[in-house]
């Protein structure tokens, strides 16, 4: 009888304890409860500044790769087209006919051609509209500004121009992207040909770029994650939740294949 009697007051005391101790524990995992929402928001929250802030620095970086585009057709291309018009007038000699005739015609071809590029670079200054047109056609007048240069030899096959699909904020980093790729083939590969491959498979964009130049040592590069641009390269990739592959030797050119879910 009395073990019985210790055992209920036992039970008592247990079950007491458990009904004093359980709202201190729900107090408890409420407050870790409302302290892990409130970081997992404030990440969130950051996560977010930080997309919006290198959407905003992309912008600003093919807002300027733009200009250097545009200063370069007018010095390069249209300077020198209204320079040959400018020679061409001023060498016209009115007492020959035949031959004023003939440099006023070649002059107003110059004047024609010059209005041709102008409109070309009224295209370019509507960045933000190239890509709200596409990726695949913000590719397309990258690639044709570069083939302008006549100094590499493009191979291009380019699927995305007839893919009706757009993502604003990720066209504009994967435009960047290729701006970034171009700029270091140009600045440090020495290449001769470039080929560029993009297209769609399974909801997923791939860009591939291809040149024949110098090469480097790719574990180097890997463990520094810097040198030639790269760091910004992989920072972006990550963002848009993309991947990046690249092979490259010295002196067996460098192939870069971007794969990036989309949109």
């Amino acid at each position: 009888m009395q073990d019985q009697t210790t055992q209920i007051t036992t039970l008592v005391i247990i079950s007491t304890v458990i009904f004093l101790l359980m709202p201190i524990f729900l107090v408890f995992y409420i407050k870790i409860s409302i302290k892990y929402r409130k970081n997992h928001l404030l990440e969130k929250k950051a996560m977010k500044q930080e997309f919006e802030s290198e959407i905003l620095k992309t912008q600003l970086e093919v807002q300027e790769q733009t200009m250097q585009s545009i200063a370069s057709e007018l010095h390069d291309n249209v300077g020198q087209l209204l320079s040959l018009t400018t020679l061409t007038l001023n060498s016209i000699d009115l007492s020959n006919i035949d031959k004023a005739g003939k440099k006023i015609e070649n002059s107003l071809g110059f004047v024609n051609n010059s209005i041709k590029e102008l409109r070309e670079l009224a295209k370019l200054l509507h960045g933000e509209q190239i890509v709200q047109n596409g990726i695949g056609h913000a590719i397309d007048q990258e690639l044709n500004w570069l083939s302008k240069a006549g100094v590499h030899e493009l191979i291009v096959n380019n699927q995305l121009l007839q893919i009706n699909k757009t993502s604003p904020d990720k066209d504009l980093i994967i435009l960047r992207l290729l701006q970034e790729i171009i700029n270091n083939i140009i600045k440090h590969a020495k290449a001769s040909i470039i080929e560029v491959e993009c297209y769609f498979k399974d909801d997923v964009l791939f860009l591939n770029v291809k040149e024949n130049g110098v090469g480097f040592n790719v574990d180097e590069s890997r463990s520094r994650r810097s040198g030639m641009g790269l760091n910004s390269i992989y920072k972006r990739i990550e963002m848009i939740n993309g991947k990046l592959n690249l092979n490259s030797l010295p002196n067996q050119g460098t192939t870069i294949l971007i794969e990036i879910p989309y949109p």
